[in-house]
Formats: C-alpha cells, sequence, structure tokens
C-alpha cells in the first residue's frame, strides 16, 4: 500500500504544504487552500486502444472547413469573436451585476433559433418566466429557442439530451453544481467540474457554448483561474451604469484577434449594436442660436483597432481663491496637471489663476496618451476664447518640453477621421506643442459672447 499523508494544496495554482494557511504563499489567492489527500502512483498507465474516428490524421488532411465561423446575428458580437461562433467552441462572457450579461445572450439566443437553429437556454439564477417576461419585452420569443431552469449539472445533461440543440447557453457557470463533487456552487472544485464537463460535452457534439462568468470586487472573473485555460474566448462586458454605452472585449481568443472591440447600446427594449459610434461621443453642436463655442477639440481614440472619435471639453474660470481646482471628468487628472504645466511654461497660458474643468463627451474615458494634444488645444481654447472649427482634429502625446510625440494606430486614425469630414488634421508633424497652436488657431473664430435672451 502507498502510504498517504494529509496536506493542502492551493486550488488555484497547486501550491502544497504542511499545515493550513488563509492564504497562498505562492499565488496570493484567500481562501483557496484546502485539505487534499495525495498518494503515490501505485500503477502505470496503461495505453487505450484509439479508435479508428480518433486517431490522429496529418495536419493538411483536416479541412478547414470543420471550424469555420457562423455568424450569430449581431455584427458587433461577431467582431470580437473574429467572424462568429465557431463550433464546439467554448466562450465565456463576463461582466460586473446588471451590465447587460444575460440580455446581451437573449438576444444572440434570439437571432440564432430565429435563422432556424435550435438553441437551449439554461438559466440557473432566474425562473423561466422572469426570462419570458425579459424575452417579451426585448422582442425574442422565437419556437426554436428552449428554457430550462436548472442548477444541477447532470439535469442539465438531461436537457441537452433531450433537446439536442445546436447552440448551448449557461446562465451562470457559478451557481451550477456537480453530485460528484464536494463544496457549494461556485467554489473553485465545483466550478471546474462543471466547466470541464460541458466543455467536454461540447467538444464530443460540436456544439457551441456559452457561459456566463460572475466577476469580483476588483473585476477579474469568479473562481480557479483554470476557467479561463479551459475556455476557448475568453470576453469582457463592460460598461457605465450612469451611461446607456457597452463594450465587449475579447481576453482571449483562439479563433481570432483580441483586439477588436464591440459597442452597443442599453434601452428600454433590449440591447442594440451600435455599429459607428461616432456620434456618441460627439456634441450635437450649438447651432446659429448660440453660435461656435469654445473649449472644444476632438481626437480619435484607438480602443483596440477600432478608432473613435471623441469630443473633449474645457471650461476655464477666473479666480481669485489661492488653490484653483482642477476638476476632470473621463480623463485622468494626473494627466490634465501636467499639461497644465506645459501649458504655463511652454506656451505662456497664466493657468494657475484660473479654475479647469475638463470632461469628455457620452461619458467614454480616454487613459492613453494620444488624447493630450486634444486636451490642451481645448484647454487653450476656453482660455482665449476662440472655437475651432468643427472640421478640426487633433491626435498625439505632448511631453514636458512641448514635444508632440507620434502615438500608435496614426494611420488608422487619421483615415477614421478622414472618413468622418474632418478635413484639419493636426498631429505630430507639427513637431511642437506651439506649431500645432498657431496652425489651430489660424481657423478660430472668437465667440460670441453675448447670449440671447430667452
Amino acid at each position: 500500500m502507498a502510504k498517504v499523508q494529509s496536506n493542502f494544496r492551493c486550488s488555484e495554482c497547486g501550491w502544497t504544504t504542511l499545515k493550513w494557511a488563509g492564504r497562498c504563499g505562492e499565488c496570493q489567492s484567500w481562501g483557496t487552500v484546502v485539505d487534499v489527500l495525495d498518494a503515490a502512483p501505485s500503477r502505470f498507465v496503461r495505453p487505450a486502444t484509439v479508435s479508428e474516428a480518433r486517431a490522429a490524421r496529418p495536419i493538411t488532411a483536416i479541412s478547414a472547413d470543420e471550424v469555420a465561423h457562423w455568424p450569430s446575428g449581431i455584427g458587433e458580437f461577431d467582431r470580437v469573436l473574429g467572424g462568429g461562433i465557431v463550433p464546439g467552441a467554448t466562450i465565456l462572457l463576463s461582466g460586473e451585476p446588471g451590465v447587460g450579461k444575460s440580455t446581451l445572450l437573449l438576444e444572440v439566443a434570439s437571432k440564432a433559433a430565429a435563422g432556424g437553429m435550435r438553441v437551449l437556454y439554461v438559466t440557473a439564477e432566474e425562473s423561466v418566466s422572469q426570462v419570458r417576461l425579459r424575452a417579451q419585452r426585448t422582442g425574442a420569443l422565437q419556437p426554436e429557442l428552449f428554457l430550462a431552469a436548472e442548477t444541477d449539472l447532470a439535469t442539465i445533461l438531461g436537457h441537452i439530451d433531450q433537446v439536442q440543440p445546436h447552440l448551448l447557453i449557461v446562465d451562470s457557470v457559478q451557481t451550477v453544481s456537480s453530485s460528484l463533487t464536494d463544496g457549494l456552487a461556485g467554489g473553485p472544485a465545483q466550478v471546474r467540474e462543471v466547466a470541464s464537463t460541458l466543455i467536454r460535452v461540447s467538444k464530443d457534439r460540436n456544439l457551441p457554448v456559452l457561459l456566463v462568468g460572475h466577476v469580483t470586487k476588483d473585476g477579474s472573473i469568479a473562481g480557479p483561474r483554470l476557467l479561463e485555460h479551459l475556455v476557448d474566448v475568453v470576453c469582457q462586458f463592460e460598461g457605465d451604469r450612469q451611461t446607456a454605452l457597452r463594450f465587449v472585449r475579447a481576453h482571449k481568443n483562439r479563433f481570432g484577434s483580441t483586439d477588436e472591440v464591440g459597442c452597443f447600446e442599453m434601452t428600454g427594449d433590449g440591447i442594440a449594436e451600435v455599429a459607428d459610434p461616432s456620434g456618441l461621443f460627439l456634441s450635437r453642436g450649438t447651432g446659429a442660436l448660440f453660435g461656435p463655442v469654445s473649449g472644444t477639440c476632438v481626437t480619435v481614440a484607438a480602443d483596440g483597432r477600432r478608432a473613435l472619435p471623441v469630443e473633449v471639453q474645457a471650461l476655464i474660470v477666473k479666480t481669485s481663491a489661492p488653490n484653483p481646482r482642477r476638476v476632470t471628468n473621463g480623463v485622468d487628472s494626473s494627466r490634465v496637471a501636467m499639461l497644465l504645466a506645459v501649458l504655463e511654461r511652454r506656451a505662456g497660458m497664466k493657468l494657475s489663476e484660473h479654475d479647469v474643468y475638463v470632461s469628455t463627451v457620452g461619458g467614454i474615458r480616454l487613459t492613453e496618451p494620444g488624447a493630450d494634444l486634444a486636451i490642451a488645444l481645448a484647454i487653450a481654447s476656453a482660455y482665449s476664447n476662440k472655437a475651432f472649427p468643427p472640421t478640426l482634429v487633433a491626435v498625439g502625446e505632448i511631453s514636458l518640453a512641448g514635444e508632440i510625440r507620434p502615438v500608435s494606430q496614426a494611420k488608422q486614425r487619421i483615415a477614421e477621421a478622414r472618413r468622418l469630414g474632418f478635413t484639419t488634421v493636426i498631429d505630430a508633424d507639427l513637431g511642437h506643442l506651439r506649431e500645432a497652436m498657431r496652425k489651430a488657431f489660424a481657423s478660430a473664430v472668437v465667440e460670441q459672447a453675448d447670449v440671447p435672451a430667452f
């Protein structure tokens, strides 16, 4: 008999210790060290007979049509997946509570069922009547869409055998449990067992599976890290509850690129894809009533492979307070403070005597340095009370010396700006911030000081 000893192992990374610890000494995860029984191997694994269907084949003899994408009916979701859903693929969609994961997948199920595919939607968090009400509100009622409210893994497998679906959706993987594994639903052992079983069924039946995943308070996917390694695609559903805009990004994709971004908008009738999000981040203009307004400048931000035009707005108010206010929304406050110092030192603007407010339109957040030039020009426009023409766009990073440095994907950004009708492009070709301001103010007009009476 092999000697069996009791020790403790981390369910995340496999780190072992002789006594229990609340925190793993290797991956620093809390609550993942569990008691296991490790027995030394007492016998060798005998080779199994390989069937003809599972026999290894030359890679040149395998047809690419076996892994071809089929469109889900939602273009923005297909963009992120690399062209559509691959048969036999397992896709994990995670996001914060209330961001719209179930609504998006219900829309995917409706589009697939409308195309003649049989879809099995397993909800482990809601009842079938609740899902039916949401489907009625969003117009997702289809005869080929089957609903089941189950939390037991064996029962879900029975539904798969009975329905024989072409697409399986499980909402969510953290709420399904297996009777063959100890622990509560959502625990590392249960999540690992449920995910591995569904993935095995997906590969054996060539059945695409969409899994909903919970996230922790820091935004990472709940459960063991092994879950992300097992699945084929990991998508993150992001959004701000204050706005209706939603983004889907792929952090892992075995069938396509991870640089694509899908844009959606939450509406009263469900979730709608936004093929051209340029209008969401640009103001509608003030029209002939007020005339041009100073303190605005448009930039083109790169989000993955997608170029998004974003309008930056600035407001300068003179103050006598010893500590002027610096309020930002959608941009990095430390980055704005650096640009204010560069404008005061390199451009001669006495901004230390003014309150400065900088914000973006549409609730989008600019984190890349390519928006530096647009932020600086918006502040300069507000300071001088001169408005730029609506056909001007600025892209570039500003150094502490006032130099304009090139940014990544510059050609793609400029091409997108030209496509949207921007004729004047200010970028790193001008070299310095003073040259950029000189070119921008060459076509600027003075803002009207008088406001018409109502």
